[in-house]
Order: C-alpha cells, then structure tokens, then sequence
C-alpha cells in the first residue's frame, strides 16, 4: 500500500472517529481497515430483531462515547456489526448468537469472548484491563524471583538482553492472543545476572514445583513458537466453575468431569496424569474438567452420589450423564478411563444404560459423526433388556448460552 493511500485511511477513520456517535458500525468497506489501524477492537455482532441486542444498543453506544474520550485513537475503536446486513463478518467470526462480545487485538481475534455484565462501566473495566501490559519485567534474580511466586503457574518466561532485540518483539506479540492463557515474565538482563542456558531464549514453567521447558526452535518464527506456546498455555484438564461453564459448554465437546472435594488436590494431579497417559489422543473430542463437588452438587446428585462420595468421575455427552464405575481403577494398566472415553464415543455407554450389557457387536447402532464430536445414538423404541436403566439426563448442557441473555442462531440462519 503506498504512502498516498495510508494517509487516505488514516484520515478517512480520523473522521470517523470524531464524527460518528456512539459504536462505529463495520462493514465489509471499512472492516479490515478498522481492526488494522487500531491496537485493540472491542466489537458487538448483534441482530436488529433480537430483544437482547436492541436493550444492548444504547449502553454499548454510551460506553463507546466514554472509551473515545479515555483512550487515544489507534489504541482502542469500539465498534459494531448487523449480522443480518454483514453475513460474511459474522460467519468469519463464527457468530452464533446475538449479542456477541469479541475483541480483536492487532487485526486478530483473542480466543475468549466477552461474556461479563453487560453495562458501561464492565465494558470500561474490561478494556482497561486488556490495554494493560500483561509482560512482568525483571532486571535483577531477586525481581525474578518475586515475579515467579506472584505469576504462580502457566508461566512464559522470556530470557533477553534488553526490550530493543528482535526476540523480545515476538515475545511482546505471544501476550496478544495468550494473555488469557498464560503470564509472561520477561528477564532483561545478562547471563552472570539471571542464568540460562542460552543468552536470549524463551521456557515454560508449569508451576513453581516444575522446571522450566525451553522452546528450541528459532526465536524469529513466530508462528513455530505460537504453536508451541499455545500447546503450553492450554492444560489438558481444566477447572470448571460457574463463571467459565458458558464457555467451555459452547465449545461443544462432551465433559470428562472430576468431581473433588475443594481442599483434595492430590486426585486432580492423579486425574491430570491419566489424562495425559492415556486421552492425549482424545483431546480434540472430550473436554477434561475437574468440578468443586460441593459448587456442583446437582449434577453429583443426578449422579446419585453425594459429597461424601467424592471424588467422583463421570461423562457429560450433553444428552446423558455416565458414571465412571469406580474412580479407583483410573490408574489400572487396562487404560480404563480411555476405554470408558471410547465407550462414549462408539455409542457403547448409551446402549448398556438403554439395553443392558452388550451381547454381540451387532447391537451397535452408531451413526456417522455428524462432526460435532457429540456421540451419534439412535434411540430405538424397543423395550429395555433386563438389567437396561436409563442415564441420567446430562447437567452442563443447561450451562450452555442461555435463551434469557442470547438470542441463539439456528443452522441455515445468514
């Protein structure tokens, strides 16, 4: 793009950004000239016939007018898009339900939705706090050490001479889209200060009680190093609580869910062990989550188990709940927890529980995945098989994106 047609932009949003009230509105002209021009872009894709996005509209606008007048041009735009007018945004987004909060930090998508209070002041907090510079730095070991015990776990650690190397650059642009994930703590300082193995190099500490990995491939690859990085930040077994139910339900996979006591930590690392050892192939069709069995008692009493009863393992499909037969024959050398992870997806779990145990393999009667990696079981009317029992129905599925705050988008919509 030559220099003429920059200043065009520029100039274009300059005017933009004084002249509009409230959100500006994105289309397929000026979308990708938005994103780019700014640091951050917090976006509303909404639907004019949607009651929730129409009670939004007024206090999106309101907050757009206080970020405008807190934050420079360039550092923050806070837009919007009619998903029903801009199709094509909103499928590129993979909009789902109205209203959607997303933000984009350097022309790119952050992985998690905004999905806090829906008012003037969250959104202003909310901004604020993705504007703040999540890198820790430390000049000396002492300052090092303080920022390890403060960041705690899920640690990026970047080994540098100084903020002006290349290196640093690309670490500075791991914080865009990890953020979320990760902290980052950055040593600007020589090897005789803080030592290494290699004078710049970027590790990933796992908790204070682990060492650090180091990253080996080339520092300037940024999108070697993202990968990595992100495999890193995103745990195999992640704690489910109320807050975050909403996202992790949307995700769509089925739960493999450890219920605990709070103070029990000893059988989330057991869990996260066998997780690793033996569903490492399953981890782009289960989401492993361990629960609070005190917070989440309803679904433990679906189960028919009690707090006295924990820890307690079981299968959320988002039809049906499964129950680990006993959480003491996770660690057994017959794989158990990746056979029952398989039992789920050959549709196994659903017709013992309908039919009682299977007598021959040509009872199954699994469809093909429809690609949504929820299993695919025809309910047939047949009467039930001595010994058959009908599971529980699932819990987490009434955590998904609710009807009263969404209006949710059905297939072939837009």
């Amino acid at each position: 793009m030559n220099l003429g047609k920059k200043l065009s932009i520029i100039l274009c949003l300059c005017f933009i950004h004084q002249a509009h009230s409230g959100a500006l509105k994105l289309t397929s002209q000026n979308y990708d000239a938005v994103l780019s021009s700014n640091e951050v872009v917090f976006v509303n894709f909404y639907a004019s016939w949607c009651r929730f996005s129409q009670m939004l509209e007024p206090i999106f606008d309101d907050f757009a007018e206080k970020a405008m007048n807190e934050f420079p041009m360039g550092k923050l735009s806070i837009a919007k898009v009619d998903c029903e007018a801009e199709g094509q945004i909103a499928s590129k987004n993979q909009v789902n339900k109205y209203p959607t909060l997303k933000m984009f930090r350097n022309g790119l998508a952050v992985k998690k939705e905004y999905r806090g209070a829906r008012s003037a002041d969250a959104f202003i907090s909310y901004v604020r706090d993705q504007l703040q510079n999540p890198i820790k730095t430390a000049k000396t070991y002492p300052e090092f050490t303080i920022a390890l015990n403060e960041k705690k776990k899920r640690i990026l650690i970047g080994y540098f001479l100084n903020d002006q190397v290349e290196s640093f650059k690309v670490f500075t642009k791991l914080t865009s889209f990890l953020r979320d994930s990760c902290s980052f703590i950055a040593v600007l300082a020589d090897q005789n200060i803080v030592q290494r193995d290699n004078l710049e190099q970027i590790s990933f500490k796992q908790d204070l009680e682990h060492n650090e990995i180091i990253y080996n491939g080339e520092l300037s690859n940024y999108e070697a190093l993202y990968a990595w990085a992100n495999e890193k930040c995103t745990p195999l077994v992640r704690e489910i609580t109320f807050e975050n139910a909403e996202e992790l339900t949307e995700e769509g996979l089925p739960f493999l869910i450890l219920f605990h006591k709070p103070e029990d930590t000893e059988s989330i690392k057991l869990f996260e062990g066998e997780v690793a050892r033996q569903l490492g192939h399953f981890k782009n069709t289960i989401t492993c989550v361990h629960a609070d069995g005190n917070k989440f008692s309803h679904p433990l009493h679906h189960l028919g188990k009690t707090a006295a009863d924990l820890p307690v393992l079981a299968i959320d499909s988002f039809r049906h709940m499964y129950l680990f037969p006993d959480y003491k024959k996770m660690t057994s050398e017959g794989n158990n927890l990746a056979k029952f992870v398989e039992d789920l997806h050959s549709g196994k779990l659903h017709r013992e529980f309908h039919n009682g145990p299977d007598q021959t393999p040509e009872l199954s009667k699994v469809e093909p995945s429809n690609g949504n990696h929820l299993p695919n079981v025809k309910d047939d009317n047949k009467p039930k098989a001595p010994g058959g029992t009908t599971p529980p129905e699932s819990v987490f599925i009434k955590l998904a994106p609710s009807k009263d705050r969404y209006s949710i988008k059905f297939d072939g919509e837009l």
